[in-house]
């Protein structure tokens, strides 16, 4: 069942497409067709046959068995967006990148995207309150920064025209190892309305236990990142949507959403750090502050399509967000000029961002011309804090117990206000061929607090030291205009070939990037005097602009589903990760280029076969020649596949995904893992049961992330993190 472009068009919000009707229970698997409406290649609702570049979405059936087999939102998008890597098992998805770049989150099209590049933005919905996702490979400046590879807009349900429903999921995973080895699921949703308005409440729970890897071992907590072992999640969500008069229609969501360790299982490293080389899992675990993400998120979107002979869109948005992280060890600095050794010391962060957006967009039609354009305001607010937890006491448990001493600022404070206006013109020059050009122009400014860093606290509560002088704030202004044009030709009805170049932009972090200077002591219990520092007023932080060029085919029919683009991505300037995890803007030529593709053949009326690939490259330019990419940077070429077979009742799936070995000129590498996944859902009287099971084989391998952390850290064995073993997962969903 497939809904009309028409009826499409009725939900269609400043922001993102309200839901579509609920798919009956097992109807065919929904296709992507050429006049399927989407919100993220333009912001206003487009078909993907006006769209010049490469376009995914995910709906239906295809996304929910996905969910219901006990794949995670990271887990799917990997394994069906052919541009996107592999995801990862642990809470932040560092890494996962679309395109070999970065990627623009979205939840009715609010960003979870910030200036501090907290990678959670996955961490934020749970999958019962997703209707569809909408992706767009490749960098872009529509929605503003941060998208160098490519928006994700995660799109969430909403109520129907009708008698109350209501909805119910219930699932639960295990590999069947130890008692802890579960992940519970619960999901209820009620709904309804009539033609005036309409709406949605829906409270979703995650409980997991224990993670066992291929061996049935317990995977190692991750101390740094943090992972979801013993986690748990809400996700409270309610919408509703006023069709004000026949020309204006209000939509209003609202979120609340935690998802923190609730545990007392830790990582024990022996007392004093004697098992480093040999750390185990204990219970005993204890802190005053653990792993969270805490998160409001308040969207209203607003339509008119008759004003002053447009069509008018605005939408506001507040995000309010506190992340905090696992106890970890630290080290303060030597000072050169005094006999001052590294003091240790054992610590958490939290931290905490507020966005506040309006954004206000005319669409205006003129016979064969579509003239778009508009504004957009953003403010962020961050700070963040350390809690110093007591040091003897950590050490002697092996870092298990971790009570509070005292907290301090982690990074200097600060706010970003920017406004931004674009202009988009699209022209049908001929009946199969479509022009479109754009430009966006963005000014903001960065304003960045005094700061005393975290070294210098610890010292002065270990008595060394009195006083410190704060590192100077400042402040810095940018602008930066971003141009895009493309053009797309209909071979057929049902085929097209299009060319785009494109551009994104990201500011470094400044969190890491500022808040840096060299002290001296003058005496032991003298005051610290800065010697130098990292001026904002004198050193600019400026904008990371990256330019695609993008050469795509696709078709749709009955039978086939394909699509092929081929990308190349550069940028003249680099940020670095360097070894104290700071983040720095270096003159730097890189580039990203290579193949993304997808296809699905249906067989037969119950047979389909499909897969996907995507190689990438990355490099930088050194002493005049490229070269690899750090391999903790460089993303992973891929390949899926997949067989189906479903009938009126049941449906079977089983599903591959590889991610090639990558390396880099220093002699690291990275394996990549292969697992296969099956899936199978009957039709009941009253509802649909599923069964997955994850990782069929049982492959034993460590993770990607894993493999990272150890070249970060420095830590390999604290950081092997091995991949989760052979799980199964049965859910029950029913609308009634």
């Amino acid at each position: 069942m497939r809904l009309t472009p028409l009826s499409l068009l009725t939900r269609v919000a400043a922001a993102g497409l309200a839901s579509t009707t609920a798919l009956p229970v097992l109807a065919a698997e929904s296709t992507t067709a050429l006049d399927e409406l989407v919100v993220v290649g333009n912001r206003a609702p487009s078909q993907i046959s006006e769209v010049p570049g490469t376009v995914w979405v995910l709906e239906g059936e295809k996304l929910q068995r996905q969910f219901d087999s006990g794949q995670t939102l990271k887990d799917t998008l990997g394994k069906l967006i052919p541009g996107m890597d592999l995801g990862t098992q642990n809470r932040t998805n560092f890494g996962q990148n679309l395109r070999g770049r970065s990627v623009l989150v979205m939840i009715d099209g609010v960003s979870l995207n910030s200036s501090r590049g907290v990678s959670r933005q996955f961490d934020s919905i749970d999958p019962f309150n997703i209707e569809r996702i909408e992706v767009l490979s490749g960098a872009t400046a529509i929605y503003g920064g941060g998208s160098t590879g490519g928006i994700i807009n995660i799109i969430t349900k909403k109520g129907e025209t009708g008698d109350t429903q209501f909805e119910t999921e219930l699932g639960a995973t295990t590999g069947f190892n130890k008692t802890d080895d579960r992940v519970f699921r619960a999901g209820q949703a009620i709904s309804g309305g009539n033609e005036d308005v309409k709406g949605r409440l829906a409270l979703a729970v995650q409980d997991n236990g224990g993670f066992y890897d291929g061996n049935g071992d317990q995977i190692q907590p991750d101390i740094t990142q943090t992972d979801l072992q013993y986690n748990r999640s809400v996700d409270l969500m309610g919408s509703l949507q006023f069709n004000l008069t026949d020309s204006q229609s209000l939509d209003v969501t609202a979120q609340y959403y935690n998802s923190g360790y609730q545990g007392e299982k830790g990582l024990f490293v022996g007392p004093n750090l004697s098992q480093l080389n040999d750390p185990e899992i204990r219970s005993g675990f204890q802190s005053d502050r653990t792993p969270e993400s805490d998160r409001y998120l308040l969207n209203a979107s607003y339509r008119n399509t008759d004003f002053l002979g447009h069509t008018a869109y605005l939408q506001a948005s507040t995000r309010m967000e506190e992340v905090s992280f696992h106890p970890f060890p630290g080290r303060t600095a030597d000072d050169p000029d005094t006999p001052i050794p590294e003091m240790p010391y054992q610590g958490a962060s939290k931290q905490n961002t507020e966005q506040h957006n309006l954004k206000a967009m005319l669409v205006k039609d003129i016979d064969d011309v579509r003239l778009t354009y508009g504004v957009d305001l953003d403010r962020e607010d961050f700070d963040a804090n350390q809690m110093i937890f007591d040091l003897n006491q950590a050490l002697a448990s092996g870092l298990l117990v971790n009570d509070k001493v005292f907290t301090t600022p982690r990074y200097p404070q600060y706010r970003v206000d920017g406004v931004a206006g674009f202009f988009q013109a699209e022209w049908q020059a001929t009946d199969r061929l479509k022009l479109d050009a754009g430009v966006r122009h963005r000014r903001a400014s960065l304003e960045v607090g005094s700061f005393v860093p975290v070294q210098q606290r610890v010292n002065i509560a270990a008595g060394i030291g009195t006083a410190a002088e704060p590192i100077p704030g400042g402040k810095n202004d940018y602008n930066v205009s971003l141009l895009n044009a493309g053009a797309i030709y209909d071979l057929t009805d049902s085929q097209q070939v299009w060319g785009n170049f494109s551009q994104g932009m990201e500011i470094p972090d400044p969190g890491k990037a500022l808040g840096q200077g060299n002290y001296a002591l003058t005496g032991m219990n003298g005051q610290y005097v800065l010697t130098d520092f990292l001026n904002l007023n004198d050193n600019n932080l400026p904008a990371v602009k990256t330019n695609q060029v993008e050469l795509g085919w696709r078709q749709y029919t009955t039978d086939w589903d394909v699509q092929v683009a081929s990308y190349y991505t550069w940028s003249d300037e680099a940020t670095e990760v360097t070894d104290q995890l700071t983040i720095r803007v270096v003159d730097a030529k890189t580039r990203d280029y290579g193949l993304e593709a997808g296809a699905d053949w249906r067989i037969t009326d119950q047979w389909q076969v499909g897969g996907s690939a995507h190689y990438v490259r990355s490099e930088v330019k050194r002493n005049s020649e490229w070269q690899k990419k750090t391999v903790t940077e460089a993303s992973l070429p891929k390949t899926t596949a997949h067989v189906q077979w479903a009938n009126d009742q049941t449906t079977v799936r089983f599903q591959g995904a590889h991610a090639f070995d990558v390396d880099d000129e220093q002699g690291n590498e990275i394996d990549g893992p292969t697992t296969f996944d099956l899936q199978a859902t009957q039709r009941l009287a009253a509802g649909e049961l599923t069964l997955g099971v994850n990782n069929v084989f049982d492959k034993q391998y460590t993770t990607v992330w894993s493999q990272r952390a150890k070249l970060f850290y420095g830590l390999p064995e604290v950081t092997d993190f091995q991949g989760r073993g052979r799980t199964y997962t049965l859910s029950y969903a029913v609308e009634y």
